[in-house]
């Protein structure tokens, strides 16, 4: 359904938070993806004893910070520290979060910045992620900043990742702003006001999990069509916000599941009516307006979705209508 993670921050090295990302150029139709989270030994060679306690970060929590990382050679351990204690939720496995972050690469005695996503908008990190990022984050409380220097070891170990520019001696320095942490099975919150039927397909779904769908024997509407399921009291939804949802996406052709986030382990997050765009037009268009906590359903029609050359890994054609039922966590007004 989305454009790759990446392309929320900068090309390709968002992913690098991740264990796996969809490296498409176009709008993603699921979550699928290939980069390996590789927990082999880091590349042999000498280090420098204490050059990662002399990383420095330094500024407020949410503006991009500065960092000083020495010129040495990084050390082969992991490194974590807590340069701001925020005072909210604790971090679990089970949760995903909304930050802020700077990433590094550390080769040898010199780094270089890779990505910022204090001058674009926030990230969701979430489901499988590097071992070395999930050990410094489990833990940590929302509102805190985290400096993480993560050895190939913890990261992509020896092979590295060349998709993302990342040798088997290349050392990750993050420097995270954990904003809000949400579960892997939150969803709507709302109170249900529809299940949908008639021209629509009927959901139905359980507390933490996809909803299912039924489908009508009638052709699917012509027209963008927006229902909402579960009425939210949040926040509504205002063009350039930072939205954190789940979804799941049907094609109404062959009535099958395309793409979940439900089914990738964490909710998503975009900027609905980003330039140039993060989510298929139907959801610009469709979820403006609606309110956090809510539940919608959207049939979208080809113009509004993939246009006349589909999404051939999803097996969308030029011609289907897709259906989203999307669930909206979370509004976060961008400055």
């Amino acid at each position: 359904m989305r454009r790759s993670l990446a392309l929320i921050v900068i090309p390709l090295l968002a992913c690098v938070v991740l264990a796996g990302c969809s490296g498409s150029s176009k709008p993603a139709a699921s979550s699928s993806g290939s980069a390996s989270a590789s927990g082999s030994a880091s590349a042999s060679g000498a280090t420098s004893p204490g050059a990662n306690t002399a990383v420095t970060a330094t500024g407020v929590f949410d503006k991009a910070p500065k960092v000083t990382i020495p010129k040495a050679t990084p050390g082969n351990s992991l490194t974590v520290r807590t340069l701001i204690q925020g005072s909210g939720a604790t971090l679990t496995k089970s949760d995903a979060l909304a930050a802020n972050f700077v990433l590094y690469f550390w080769q040898g005695k010199s780094s270089s910045l890779k990505a910022s996503t204090y001058t674009a908008s926030p990230t969701v990190i979430g489901g499988t992620m590097l071992p070395g990022l999930e050990s410094a984050l489990i833990g940590k409380k929302v509102g805190s900043r985290i400096l993480a220097i993560i050895p190939p070891s913890q990261g992509y170990g020896t092979s590295g990742n060349s998709q993302l520019g990342i040798t088997g001696s290349t050392t990750l320095v993050f420097v995270i702003d954990v904003i809000k942490a949400y579960s892997d099975t939150a969803g709507a919150t709302g109170t249900q006001v529809s299940a949908g039927g008639g021209s629509l397909p009927t959901v139905s779904a359980k507390p933490g999990t996809a909803p299912t769908l039924i489908f009508p024997s009638s052709a699917p509407p012509s027209a963008l069509v927006t229902k909402t399921l579960v009425k939210g009291n949040g926040a509504k939804v205002a063009k350039g916000d930072y939205v954190i949802a789940q979804y799941v996406g049907y094609i109404w052709r062959t009535k099958k599941v395309f793409g979940s986030s439900w089914s990738a382990g964490s909710p998503f997050g975009f900027v609905i009516g980003a330039s140039p765009e993060q989510v298929i037009p139907g959801w610009d268009t469709g979820l403006v307006g609606q309110t956090a906590g809510s539940r919608v359903m959207l049939s979208i029609p080809p113009t509004q979705g993939y246009g006349k050359t589909g999404a051939s890994q999803a097996g969308i054609k030029g011609n289907d209508t897709l259906v989203f039922v999307v669930d909206i966590i979370d509004t976060l007004h961008q400055p």
